[in-house]
């Protein structure tokens, strides 16, 4: 897959980001799923993992951990496949 110069950026700052969320938990789910997956992800894909990093780590440990459900106004297909990811 050939990728855009300020593509390849974005991934780099994207990878950081999620390998250093701040809750180690977080760091193995989010940082090891987008680690695996994001050199095959869409424009779309990327636009939503960037609105994905806003979210805060507790409530993405609450939901990883099925501790609480998502607010249906944040479910997307992409965040989904990253709270069923198994580091």
């Amino acid at each position: 897959m050939t990728h855009f110069p300020e593509t390849e950026t974005r991934r780099k700052r994207l990878l950081w980001r999620a390998t250093h969320r701040g809750i180690k938990e977080m760091d193995l789910i989010f940082g090891g799923f987008v680690a695996k997956h994001l050199d095959a992800f869409s424009e779309a894909e990327i636009a939503d993992l960037e609105r994905i990093m806003d979210i805060p780590d507790q409530d993405m440990l609450s939901w990883a951990t099925k501790q609480a459900d998502v607010p249906p106004g944040r479910l997307s297909p992409l965040l989904t496949r990253i709270l069923a990811y198994t580091p």
